[in-house]
């Protein structure tokens, strides 16, 4: 049998102010801000492995490439655009999620290297690889960890929305046009609520504060996955999504693709909430929400068990790469 290779390669610090300050600033930063926290590129390989934990296979991290068999299935999940260096082996790889941010970065990726699968989380995502990759992109949204987040229904809830603030551009504005009022609306309808902001916030915060809420209010401007809000959704915990509809990366006029049709809650049904496209459209779609949650007409954890697993996203992702076997040989 083949073994399973899987290399996630952090990209080294480079110098930024002076000559070997890359050694200096990582033991700043944790003393500073604590010991550094996983984040969602981190976290996509953390689950891909605890989900082929649960399923009993047996992988490799990070073997040095010249070990590498012929026979052995490699994929690489990141990270940054030196994850390859070195990399003259024959054997064929599942490459993505954390080689790039758009692939304008690494055009010739499939040419300069045997990468005969390209993996997205989401289907907007894909079809911006598309054009680049072509019949080598593929789909894999990584598994939720049900049992960490599990649901929450027994404790007792003494606040009615948690917001979680994702805004990730044109920050000022977007609290001026958007979470400002939605905190005046919540107010007037004295609804209880309180706040997390991405990126300000250690990971046992988000979980007592899901224990404390009966719902979230998504703040995002989209996600190619969104591991938060499906934890949320594991933990039986409905959303109220702000889902613009489009890609508002700023960088997306430098990749000539100003109108990018994405989402900001990639996986989703009816049984996980309501989503609302702007300010206007909140106050009704609140009214929808309230009324929907009032009658227990949600049930996020099963979209979650049916759907995103980490048994069942890693076995996805061993399909991914037996089918890429099977195809050599």
């Amino acid at each position: 049998m083949s073994r399973l290779c899987l290399y996630y390669i952090r990209e080294s610090e480079q110098n930024r102010w002076l000559p070997g300050d890359r050694y200096v600033r990582p033991i700043v930063r944790r003393i500073i801000r604590g010991a550094p926290r996983p984040g969602g590129v981190d976290k996509v390989f953390i689950n891909l492995c605890l989900g082929l934990d649960k399923l009993g296979i047996p992988y490799e991290v990070n073997l040095p490439f010249p070990k590498l068999q012929q026979h052995d299935r490699v994929g690489i999940l990141g990270r940054g655009l030196s994850c390859l260096n070195g990399y003259n082996q024959r054997n064929p790889i599942v490459a993505g999620i954390g080689l790039m941010t758009h692939p304008s970065e690494w055009p010739n990726l499939c040419e300069q290297y045997p990468v005969v699968r390209y993996l997205q989380h989401s289907h907007w995502a894909n079809e911006v690889y598309k054009p680049y990759f072509g019949h080598r992109c593929t789909i894999w949204p990584v598994g939720i960890d049900t049992e960490t987040w599990c649901s929450t229904h027994s404790e007792s809830k003494s606040i009615d929305f948690l917001i979680y603030n994702k805004i990730m551009w044109n920050y000022d504005q977007r609290n001026l046009d958007l979470l400002e009022p939605i905190c005046r609306i919540l107010t007037q309808k004295k609804l209880s609520f309180e706040q997390l902001r991405y990126g300000f916030y250690h990971p046992q915060d988000y979980r007592q504060a899901l224990k404390r809420c009966r719902a979230m209010i998504f703040l995002c401007e989209h996600e190619s996955q969104g591991l938060a809000y499906q934890e949320c959704l594991s933990s039986d915990i409905p959303i109220l999504a702000w889902d613009r509809g489009e890609c508002l990366d700023p960088n997306r006029f430098k990749w000539g693709m100003p109108h990018i049709p994405a989402t900001s809650v990639p996986y989703w049904d009816e049984r996980c909430g309501v989503k609302f496209k702007d300010i206007h459209e909140f106050p009704i779609r609140l009214g929808e929400f309230l009324e929907k949650l009032n009658s227990q007409q949600f049930s996020p954890r099963n979209y979650i068990l049916e759907n995103l697993t980490l048994e069942k996203c890693a076995r996805h992702y061993l399909e991914i790469l037996n089918q890429v076997q099977k195809s050599i040989t």
